[in-house]
Protein backbone atom coordinates (compact mmCIF):
# COMPACT_ATOMS: atom_id res chain seq x y z
CA UNK A 1 0.00 0.00 0.00
CA UNK A 2 1.07 3.21 -1.00
CA UNK A 3 1.85 5.53 2.16
CA UNK A 4 -0.68 8.05 3.11
CA UNK A 5 -4.27 8.71 3.06
CA UNK A 6 -6.29 8.00 -0.17
CA UNK A 7 -9.46 10.49 0.07
CA UNK A 8 -12.72 10.95 -2.09
CA UNK A 9 -13.32 14.63 -2.71
CA UNK A 10 -16.90 13.18 -2.72
CA UNK A 11 -16.86 12.06 1.26
CA UNK A 12 -16.27 15.83 2.39
CA UNK A 13 -13.80 17.91 4.21
CA UNK A 14 -14.38 18.77 7.51
CA UNK A 15 -15.77 16.42 10.43
CA UNK A 16 -18.01 17.27 13.61
CA UNK A 17 -16.44 17.44 17.04
CA UNK A 18 -17.23 13.80 18.55
CA UNK A 19 -20.14 14.32 20.63
CA UNK A 20 -19.88 13.54 24.41
CA UNK A 21 -21.38 10.28 24.52
CA UNK A 22 -19.00 9.24 21.80
CA UNK A 23 -16.10 10.48 24.48
CA UNK A 24 -17.70 8.36 26.84
CA UNK A 25 -17.53 5.44 24.87
CA UNK A 26 -14.00 5.60 23.59
CA UNK A 27 -12.99 6.17 27.02
CA UNK A 28 -14.71 2.99 28.17
CA UNK A 29 -12.97 1.13 25.27
CA UNK A 30 -9.72 2.04 26.00
CA UNK A 31 -10.69 1.18 29.86
CA UNK A 32 -11.63 -2.23 28.94
CA UNK A 33 -8.46 -2.89 27.25
CA UNK A 34 -6.17 -1.91 29.32
CA UNK A 35 -7.93 -3.87 32.57
CA UNK A 36 -8.06 -6.70 29.75
CA UNK A 37 -4.08 -6.50 29.16
CA UNK A 38 -3.43 -6.02 32.41
CA UNK A 39 -4.91 -9.28 33.36
CA UNK A 40 -3.81 -11.38 29.90
CA UNK A 41 -2.17 -14.31 30.59
CA UNK A 42 -0.56 -15.24 27.19
CA UNK A 43 -0.27 -13.57 23.81
CA UNK A 44 -3.88 -15.59 22.71
CA UNK A 45 -5.95 -13.24 25.50
CA UNK A 46 -4.09 -9.88 24.54
CA UNK A 47 -4.73 -10.20 20.83
CA UNK A 48 -8.69 -10.95 21.96
CA UNK A 49 -8.66 -7.99 23.95
CA UNK A 50 -6.84 -5.86 21.22
CA UNK A 51 -8.77 -7.16 18.43
CA UNK A 52 -12.28 -6.08 20.64
CA UNK A 53 -10.98 -3.00 20.87
CA UNK A 54 -10.28 -1.89 17.59
CA UNK A 55 -13.75 -3.46 16.10
CA UNK A 56 -15.56 -1.17 18.89
CA UNK A 57 -13.18 1.51 18.93
CA UNK A 58 -13.16 2.22 15.12
CA UNK A 59 -16.29 0.76 14.41
CA UNK A 60 -15.54 -2.05 12.28
CA UNK A 61 -16.41 -6.21 12.19
CA UNK A 62 -13.39 -7.07 11.01
CA UNK A 63 -9.61 -6.44 12.50
CA UNK A 64 -6.31 -8.31 12.13
CA UNK A 65 -2.89 -8.42 14.02
CA UNK A 66 0.08 -9.44 12.06
CA UNK A 67 3.37 -10.10 12.99
CA UNK A 68 7.06 -10.62 11.58
CA UNK A 69 7.79 -14.03 11.96
CA UNK A 70 11.68 -15.39 12.61
CA UNK A 71 12.38 -15.21 8.43
CA UNK A 72 11.13 -12.00 8.74
CA UNK A 73 7.91 -12.49 7.28
CA UNK A 74 4.69 -10.10 8.53
CA UNK A 75 2.27 -13.36 8.96
CA UNK A 76 -1.31 -13.36 10.48
CA UNK A 77 -1.40 -13.94 14.52
CA UNK A 78 -5.47 -13.37 15.08
CA UNK A 79 -8.23 -11.70 12.96
CA UNK A 80 -11.67 -11.69 13.36
CA UNK A 81 -13.99 -12.12 9.72
CA UNK A 82 -11.30 -12.94 7.60
CA UNK A 83 -11.51 -15.39 4.88
CA UNK A 84 -8.46 -18.17 4.83
CA UNK A 85 -8.64 -17.59 0.99
CA UNK A 86 -7.68 -13.62 1.65
CA UNK A 87 -5.58 -14.42 4.56
CA UNK A 88 -2.82 -16.50 2.61
CA UNK A 89 -3.32 -14.17 -0.44
CA UNK A 90 -1.78 -10.99 1.22
CA UNK A 91 -0.10 -13.18 4.01
CA UNK A 92 3.63 -11.61 4.06
CA UNK A 93 2.22 -8.20 2.39
CA UNK A 94 3.67 -5.10 4.43
CA UNK A 95 4.79 -1.74 3.27
CA UNK A 96 7.55 -1.52 6.16
CA UNK A 97 10.91 -3.63 6.62
CA UNK A 98 11.30 -5.54 10.08
CA UNK A 99 14.40 -3.05 10.91
CA UNK A 100 12.68 0.06 9.95
CA UNK A 101 12.26 2.62 12.62
CA UNK A 102 9.78 5.54 12.98
CA UNK A 103 6.83 3.97 10.70
CA UNK A 104 4.14 5.73 10.22
CA UNK A 105 0.47 4.58 9.61
CA UNK A 106 -1.07 4.14 6.32
CA UNK A 107 -5.21 4.94 5.96
CA UNK A 108 -6.41 3.80 2.82
CA UNK A 109 -9.90 5.47 2.51
CA UNK A 110 -11.11 3.71 -1.11
CA UNK A 111 -8.87 1.00 -2.17
CA UNK A 112 -9.22 1.64 -5.87
CA UNK A 113 -7.44 4.96 -5.75
CA UNK A 114 -4.42 3.30 -3.85
CA UNK A 115 -2.00 2.28 -6.38
CA UNK A 116 -1.29 -1.05 -5.39
CA UNK A 117 -1.29 -3.65 -7.94
CA UNK A 118 -4.90 -5.13 -9.77
CA UNK A 119 -3.97 -8.04 -8.32
CA UNK A 120 -4.40 -6.63 -4.76
CA UNK A 121 -7.10 -4.58 -5.44
CA UNK A 122 -8.86 -7.45 -6.82
CA UNK A 123 -8.16 -9.95 -3.91
CA UNK A 124 -9.62 -6.72 -1.32
CA UNK A 125 -12.49 -5.98 -3.04
CA UNK A 126 -13.10 -9.78 -3.70
CA UNK A 127 -13.26 -10.22 0.42
CA UNK A 128 -15.38 -7.39 0.19
CA UNK A 129 -13.10 -4.72 1.98
CA UNK A 130 -13.01 -1.30 0.19
CA UNK A 131 -11.20 0.30 3.09
CA UNK A 132 -8.29 -0.38 5.36
CA UNK A 133 -5.47 1.04 7.59
CA UNK A 134 -2.22 0.09 8.69
CA UNK A 135 -0.80 0.52 12.05
CA UNK A 136 2.18 -0.09 12.85
CA UNK A 137 3.37 -2.05 16.43
CA UNK A 138 6.32 -1.43 17.77
CA UNK A 139 8.41 -2.02 21.31
CA UNK A 140 10.42 0.28 22.84
CA UNK A 141 13.41 -0.90 20.80
CA UNK A 142 11.57 -2.12 17.25
CA UNK A 143 8.93 -2.71 15.03
CA UNK A 144 7.06 -6.04 15.80
CA UNK A 145 4.45 -5.69 13.06
CA UNK A 146 1.13 -4.27 12.40
CA UNK A 147 -2.92 -4.36 13.15
CA UNK A 148 -5.39 -3.57 10.55
CA UNK A 149 -9.00 -2.69 10.28
CA UNK A 150 -11.32 -3.17 7.38
CA UNK A 151 -14.29 -1.63 6.39
CA UNK A 152 -16.83 -3.04 3.53
CA UNK A 153 -17.13 1.01 1.81
CA UNK A 154 -15.23 3.64 1.35
CA UNK A 155 -14.49 5.27 4.70
CA UNK A 156 -12.94 8.98 6.22
CA UNK A 157 -10.72 8.55 8.85
CA UNK A 158 -11.05 11.21 10.94
CA UNK A 159 -8.48 13.10 13.37
CA UNK A 160 -9.73 11.29 16.17
CA UNK A 161 -9.71 7.60 14.93
CA UNK A 162 -6.70 7.98 13.54
CA UNK A 163 -5.35 9.01 17.42
CA UNK A 164 -7.74 5.67 19.07
CA UNK A 165 -5.96 3.94 16.16
CA UNK A 166 -2.01 4.96 17.46
CA UNK A 167 -3.59 4.76 20.96
CA UNK A 168 -4.43 1.09 20.85
CA UNK A 169 -0.95 0.73 18.78
CA UNK A 170 0.77 1.61 21.60
CA UNK A 171 -0.84 -0.34 24.50
CA UNK A 172 -0.47 -3.44 22.19
CA UNK A 173 3.13 -2.89 21.58
CA UNK A 174 3.45 -2.77 25.63
CA UNK A 175 1.34 -5.69 26.30
CA UNK A 176 3.36 -7.73 23.83
CA UNK A 177 6.85 -6.47 25.35
CA UNK A 178 5.52 -6.99 28.43
CA UNK A 179 4.72 -10.29 27.71
CA UNK A 180 7.94 -11.40 25.67
CA UNK A 181 9.82 -10.03 28.79
CA UNK A 182 7.65 -11.79 31.38
CA UNK A 183 8.18 -15.43 29.66
CA UNK A 184 12.12 -14.64 28.86
CA UNK A 185 12.09 -13.97 32.42
CA UNK A 186 10.10 -16.56 33.00
CA UNK A 187 12.30 -19.08 31.05
CA UNK A 188 15.51 -17.82 32.35
CA UNK A 189 14.15 -18.24 35.76
CA UNK A 190 13.22 -21.73 34.95
CA UNK A 191 16.79 -22.49 33.54
CA UNK A 192 18.29 -21.12 36.84
CA UNK A 193 16.25 -22.66 39.37
CA UNK A 194 16.80 -26.07 37.40
CA UNK A 195 20.43 -25.59 37.14
CA UNK A 196 22.68 -27.75 38.94
CA UNK A 197 24.96 -24.76 39.55
CA UNK A 198 25.03 -22.43 42.52
CA UNK A 199 23.29 -19.41 41.06
CA UNK A 200 23.48 -16.31 43.80
CA UNK A 201 22.92 -12.65 43.44
CA UNK A 202 23.86 -10.33 45.77
CA UNK A 203 24.07 -6.87 45.71
CA UNK A 204 26.91 -4.30 45.77
CA UNK A 205 27.59 -4.71 49.63
CA UNK A 206 27.59 -8.31 48.99
CA UNK A 207 23.72 -9.01 50.34
CA UNK A 208 22.23 -12.30 48.99
CA UNK A 209 18.73 -10.78 47.24
CA UNK A 210 18.61 -14.47 44.96
CA UNK A 211 19.59 -17.70 46.11
CA UNK A 212 18.71 -20.67 43.36
CA UNK A 213 18.28 -24.23 44.28
CA UNK A 214 21.55 -25.32 43.01
CA UNK A 215 23.12 -23.03 45.89
CA UNK A 216 20.68 -24.66 48.44
CA UNK A 217 22.08 -28.30 47.34
CA UNK A 218 25.99 -26.91 46.83
CA UNK A 219 25.90 -24.75 50.46
CA UNK A 220 22.92 -26.33 52.52
CA UNK A 221 21.73 -22.91 53.29
CA UNK A 222 17.85 -22.75 52.13
CA UNK A 223 16.74 -19.70 50.21
CA UNK A 224 14.95 -17.81 53.51
CA UNK A 225 18.18 -18.70 55.14
CA UNK A 226 20.47 -16.56 52.83
CA UNK A 227 18.34 -13.56 51.14
CA UNK A 228 19.21 -10.58 53.20
CA UNK A 229 22.24 -12.08 54.95
CA UNK A 230 26.05 -11.39 53.95
CA UNK A 231 27.57 -13.37 51.47
CA UNK A 232 30.78 -13.64 53.82
CA UNK A 233 29.23 -16.90 55.22
CA UNK A 234 30.03 -19.04 52.69
CA UNK A 235 33.67 -17.35 52.93
CA UNK A 236 36.86 -18.98 54.84
CA UNK A 237 38.39 -15.92 56.87
CA UNK A 238 41.41 -17.00 54.82
CA UNK A 239 39.81 -16.14 51.58
CA UNK A 240 37.15 -13.16 52.70
CA UNK A 241 39.53 -10.44 50.45
CA UNK A 242 38.72 -12.39 47.30
CA UNK A 243 35.12 -11.13 47.68
CA UNK A 244 36.33 -7.61 48.46
CA UNK A 245 38.16 -7.71 45.29
CA UNK A 246 35.22 -9.47 43.00
CA UNK A 247 33.31 -6.75 44.15
CA UNK A 248 35.61 -3.94 43.18
CA UNK A 249 36.11 -5.39 39.55
CA UNK A 250 32.28 -5.81 39.18
CA UNK A 251 31.85 -2.08 40.59
CA UNK A 252 34.54 -1.11 37.19
CA UNK A 253 31.95 -3.39 34.86
CA UNK A 254 34.34 -6.00 34.89
CA UNK A 255 33.78 -10.24 34.83
CA UNK A 256 35.19 -12.60 36.61
CA UNK A 257 35.59 -15.92 35.18
CA UNK A 258 36.11 -19.73 36.18
CA UNK A 259 38.25 -18.32 39.11
CA UNK A 260 38.78 -21.53 41.47
CA UNK A 261 38.37 -20.76 45.15
CA UNK A 262 36.96 -22.70 48.15
CA UNK A 263 33.58 -21.90 49.87
CA UNK A 264 31.91 -23.14 53.25
CA UNK A 265 28.94 -25.27 53.82
CA UNK A 266 26.22 -24.85 56.71
CA UNK A 267 28.20 -27.85 58.60
CA UNK A 268 31.16 -26.43 58.41
CA UNK A 269 33.14 -28.26 55.66
CA UNK A 270 34.61 -26.65 52.99
CA UNK A 271 34.04 -27.30 49.08
CA UNK A 272 36.23 -26.53 45.98
CA UNK A 273 34.69 -24.33 43.63
CA UNK A 274 34.86 -23.03 39.66
CA UNK A 275 33.46 -19.09 40.42
CA UNK A 276 31.88 -16.80 37.55
CA UNK A 277 30.84 -13.20 38.44
CA UNK A 278 28.88 -10.77 36.44
CA UNK A 279 27.53 -7.53 37.09
CA UNK A 280 24.00 -6.89 36.81
CA UNK A 281 22.66 -3.65 35.48
CA UNK A 282 19.07 -2.20 35.76
CA UNK A 283 17.39 -0.13 32.48
CA UNK A 284 19.65 2.73 32.38
CA UNK A 285 22.85 0.81 32.65
CA UNK A 286 23.64 1.32 36.13
CA UNK A 287 25.69 -2.06 37.91
CA UNK A 288 23.13 -2.51 40.85
CA UNK A 289 24.47 -6.05 41.78
CA UNK A 290 26.61 -9.32 41.23
CA UNK A 291 25.62 -12.66 39.91
CA UNK A 292 27.72 -15.33 41.38
CA UNK A 293 27.52 -18.89 39.47
CA UNK A 294 29.22 -21.94 41.76
CA UNK A 295 30.37 -24.77 40.41
CA UNK A 296 31.40 -27.80 42.71
CA UNK A 297 34.87 -29.19 41.29
CA UNK A 298 35.35 -31.84 44.18
CA UNK A 299 34.88 -34.50 41.62
CA UNK A 300 37.35 -33.36 39.10
CA UNK A 301 39.88 -32.74 41.47
CA UNK A 302 39.22 -36.10 43.13
CA UNK A 303 40.03 -37.39 39.38
CA UNK A 304 42.65 -35.06 38.62
CA UNK A 305 44.43 -36.43 41.74
CA UNK A 306 43.63 -39.94 41.21
CA UNK A 307 45.33 -39.31 37.43
CA UNK A 308 48.43 -37.69 39.11
CA UNK A 309 48.85 -40.94 41.56
CA UNK A 310 48.15 -43.18 38.70
CA UNK A 311 51.12 -41.54 36.85
CA UNK A 312 53.45 -41.40 39.83
CA UNK A 313 52.45 -45.28 40.19
CA UNK A 314 53.11 -46.03 36.45
CA UNK A 315 56.65 -44.17 36.52
CA UNK A 316 57.38 -45.85 40.43
CA UNK A 317 57.11 -49.22 38.62
CA UNK A 318 58.99 -48.49 35.32
CA UNK A 319 61.65 -47.65 37.68
CA UNK A 320 61.26 -50.57 39.60
CA UNK A 321 61.11 -53.25 36.81
CA UNK A 322 64.43 -51.34 35.21
CA UNK A 323 66.19 -52.12 38.86
CA UNK A 324 64.99 -55.84 38.67
CA UNK A 325 65.94 -56.04 35.28
CA UNK A 326 69.56 -55.06 36.19
CA UNK A 327 69.50 -57.20 39.23
CA UNK A 328 68.49 -60.03 37.33
CA UNK A 329 71.25 -59.71 34.90
CA UNK A 330 73.35 -59.48 37.98
CA UNK A 331 72.67 -62.06 39.69
CA UNK A 332 72.46 -64.72 36.21
CA UNK A 333 75.79 -63.35 34.98
CA UNK A 334 78.62 -65.07 37.09
CA UNK A 335 76.19 -68.77 36.72
CA UNK A 336 76.46 -68.32 32.59
CA UNK A 337 78.86 -70.44 31.33
CA UNK A 338 78.68 -68.79 27.51
CA UNK A 339 76.73 -65.64 26.88
CA UNK A 340 74.00 -67.59 24.85
CA UNK A 341 73.12 -68.90 28.58
CA UNK A 342 73.09 -65.61 30.11
CA UNK A 343 70.95 -64.90 27.61
CA UNK A 344 68.11 -67.34 27.66
CA UNK A 345 68.73 -67.42 31.20
CA UNK A 346 67.63 -63.46 31.53
CA UNK A 347 64.76 -64.07 28.74
CA UNK A 348 63.28 -66.75 31.16
CA UNK A 349 63.16 -64.57 34.13
CA UNK A 350 62.06 -61.55 32.28
CA UNK A 351 59.22 -63.45 31.50
CA UNK A 352 58.48 -64.99 34.80
CA UNK A 353 58.51 -61.10 36.03
CA UNK A 354 56.45 -60.33 32.85
CA UNK A 355 53.71 -62.79 34.20
CA UNK A 356 54.13 -61.81 37.74
CA UNK A 357 53.56 -57.96 36.59
CA UNK A 358 50.86 -59.19 34.13
CA UNK A 359 48.99 -60.86 37.65
CA UNK A 360 48.81 -57.26 39.63
CA UNK A 361 47.09 -55.78 36.92
CA UNK A 362 44.08 -57.95 37.19
CA UNK A 363 40.92 -56.35 37.49
CA UNK A 364 39.61 -56.09 41.43
CA UNK A 365 36.10 -56.87 40.72
CA UNK A 366 34.44 -59.32 38.66
CA UNK A 367 35.52 -62.71 37.16
CA UNK A 368 39.09 -63.25 36.69
CA UNK A 369 40.01 -64.49 32.88
CA UNK A 370 42.76 -66.94 34.58
CA UNK A 371 40.49 -68.27 36.78
CA UNK A 372 40.62 -68.51 41.33
CA UNK A 373 44.11 -67.58 41.79
CA UNK A 374 45.40 -69.26 45.33
CA UNK A 375 47.81 -67.41 48.32
CA UNK A 376 50.88 -69.85 47.35
CA UNK A 377 49.92 -69.12 43.39
CA UNK A 378 49.98 -65.29 43.57
CA UNK A 379 53.15 -65.05 46.24
CA UNK A 380 54.86 -67.59 44.07
CA UNK A 381 54.24 -65.60 40.43
CA UNK A 382 55.28 -62.49 42.08
CA UNK A 383 58.22 -63.84 42.82
CA UNK A 384 58.95 -66.01 39.95
CA UNK A 385 61.88 -63.88 38.53
CA UNK A 386 63.95 -65.14 41.44
CA UNK A 387 63.33 -68.54 41.60
CA UNK A 388 67.32 -69.13 41.91
CA UNK A 389 70.04 -67.87 42.80
CA UNK A 390 73.60 -68.16 41.01
CA UNK A 391 74.18 -71.74 42.46
CA UNK A 392 70.47 -72.45 41.54
CA UNK A 393 69.20 -73.26 44.94
CA UNK A 394 65.86 -71.71 45.52
CA UNK A 395 65.71 -68.43 46.72
CA UNK A 396 62.16 -68.78 48.70
CA UNK A 397 60.28 -71.15 50.10
CA UNK A 398 56.33 -70.52 50.81
CA UNK A 399 54.54 -72.77 53.75
CA UNK A 400 51.57 -72.64 55.78
CA UNK A 401 47.94 -72.65 54.77
CA UNK A 402 46.84 -72.36 51.50
CA UNK A 403 43.62 -70.74 50.43
CA UNK A 404 41.97 -68.45 47.26
CA UNK A 405 42.26 -65.05 46.92
CA UNK A 406 39.32 -63.34 46.27
CA UNK A 407 39.64 -60.65 42.67
CA UNK A 408 38.77 -57.65 45.14
CA UNK A 409 42.15 -59.26 46.88
CA UNK A 410 44.45 -60.04 44.02
CA UNK A 411 45.19 -56.41 43.44
CA UNK A 412 46.27 -54.68 46.43
CA UNK A 413 47.77 -58.18 47.65
CA UNK A 414 49.73 -58.53 44.87
CA UNK A 415 50.73 -54.86 45.16
CA UNK A 416 52.24 -55.89 48.40
CA UNK A 417 54.44 -58.13 47.18
CA UNK A 418 55.55 -57.10 44.43
CA UNK A 419 56.55 -53.82 46.38
CA UNK A 420 58.31 -56.54 48.96
CA UNK A 421 60.21 -58.08 46.42
CA UNK A 422 61.46 -55.10 44.93
CA UNK A 423 62.59 -53.63 48.08
CA UNK A 424 64.05 -56.70 48.58
CA UNK A 425 66.17 -56.82 45.37
CA UNK A 426 67.11 -53.21 45.76
CA UNK A 427 68.71 -53.50 49.35
CA UNK A 428 66.85 -56.78 51.37
CA UNK A 429 68.05 -60.68 51.09
CA UNK A 430 67.73 -60.07 47.07
CA UNK A 431 70.31 -58.15 46.59
CA UNK A 432 72.89 -60.57 48.01
CA UNK A 433 73.82 -63.90 45.91
CA UNK A 434 73.18 -66.17 48.76
CA UNK A 435 69.89 -64.45 50.16
CA UNK A 436 66.74 -65.54 50.26
CA UNK A 437 63.16 -65.06 51.42
CA UNK A 438 60.77 -67.38 53.86
CA UNK A 439 57.08 -66.39 53.26
CA UNK A 440 54.85 -68.67 55.89
CA UNK A 441 50.82 -67.96 55.94
CA UNK A 442 48.50 -69.15 58.79
CA UNK A 443 44.94 -68.00 60.35
CA UNK A 444 45.29 -67.90 63.97
CA UNK A 445 42.46 -65.65 65.88
CA UNK A 446 40.12 -65.13 62.70
CA UNK A 447 43.19 -63.26 60.66
CA UNK A 448 44.70 -64.65 57.92
CA UNK A 449 48.92 -63.47 58.55
CA UNK A 450 51.28 -63.81 55.61
CA UNK A 451 54.54 -63.70 57.44
CA UNK A 452 58.07 -62.20 55.20
CA UNK A 453 60.77 -63.49 56.36
CA UNK A 454 64.37 -61.68 54.70
CA UNK A 455 67.67 -63.88 55.34
CA UNK A 456 71.02 -64.04 54.13
CA UNK A 457 71.02 -60.20 52.74
CA UNK A 458 72.33 -57.19 54.20
CA UNK A 459 71.21 -55.97 57.96
CA UNK A 460 67.97 -53.74 57.53
CA UNK A 461 68.54 -50.36 58.30
CA UNK A 462 65.27 -48.56 59.56
CA UNK A 463 64.00 -45.12 58.03
CA UNK A 464 61.55 -42.60 59.23
CA UNK A 465 61.39 -41.26 55.97
CA UNK A 466 58.67 -41.97 53.67
CA UNK A 467 58.82 -42.51 49.92
CA UNK A 468 56.54 -43.73 47.07
CA UNK A 469 56.79 -46.77 47.93
CA UNK A 470 56.04 -46.80 51.15
CA UNK A 471 52.82 -45.04 50.78
CA UNK A 472 51.84 -47.15 48.18
CA UNK A 473 52.61 -50.04 51.06
CA UNK A 474 50.35 -48.37 53.53
CA UNK A 475 47.13 -47.39 51.19
CA UNK A 476 47.69 -51.67 49.62
CA UNK A 477 47.48 -52.61 53.50
CA UNK A 478 44.62 -50.20 54.60
CA UNK A 479 42.98 -52.01 52.23
CA UNK A 480 43.37 -55.41 53.41
CA UNK A 481 44.03 -54.96 57.37
CA UNK A 482 47.24 -53.77 57.89
CA UNK A 483 51.50 -54.31 57.58
CA UNK A 484 54.38 -54.49 60.52
CA UNK A 485 57.52 -54.45 59.98
CA UNK A 486 60.57 -55.76 62.25
CA UNK A 487 63.62 -54.36 61.45
CA UNK A 488 65.23 -57.97 62.82
CA UNK A 489 69.39 -57.34 62.46
CA UNK A 490 69.57 -60.92 60.38
CA UNK A 491 66.97 -60.01 57.88
CA UNK A 492 63.96 -57.65 57.65
CA UNK A 493 60.41 -59.24 58.67
CA UNK A 494 57.17 -58.09 57.55
CA UNK A 495 53.69 -59.60 58.37
CA UNK A 496 50.45 -58.62 56.58
CA UNK A 497 47.04 -59.55 58.38
CA UNK A 498 43.68 -59.64 56.74
CA UNK A 499 40.80 -60.68 58.53
CA UNK A 500 39.91 -64.52 57.57
CA UNK A 501 36.25 -63.00 56.55
CA UNK A 502 37.76 -61.31 53.25
CA UNK A 503 38.59 -64.65 52.14
CA UNK A 504 34.71 -65.79 51.88
CA UNK A 505 33.85 -63.14 49.55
Amino acid sequence: MQHGAVSDPGMGRGQLEPADGDIVREQAVLFRLTDRLYRANGLGEIYDAALDAICDALGSSRASILRFDSHGVMSFVAWRSLSNEYREAVNGHTPWTRGEHDAEPIFVEDIRLSGESRQIIDTVLGEGIEALAFIPLATSRELIGKFMVYYPARHRFGDRERELALTIARQLGFAIERERAETSAMRLSALVESSDDAIIATDLDGIVTDWNSGAERLYGYGRKEMVGRPLMLLIPPDRQIEERQILVRIRNGEHVEHFETVRLRKDGSSIPISLTASPIADASGAIVGVSKIGRDISERLRAQEQRELLLREMDHRVKNLFTIARTIVNLSAPAAETPAALASTVSDRLGALARAHALTMLPSTGPSVHGATSLHALIAAILAPYRHGTDEQPRFAISGIDLPVPPAMITPLSLLLHEFATNAAKHGSLSAPAGSIEIACSDRDGKVSVQWREVGGPPPVATEDEGFGSRLIRAAANELGGVVRDWDPAGIVLEITIDSERFLV
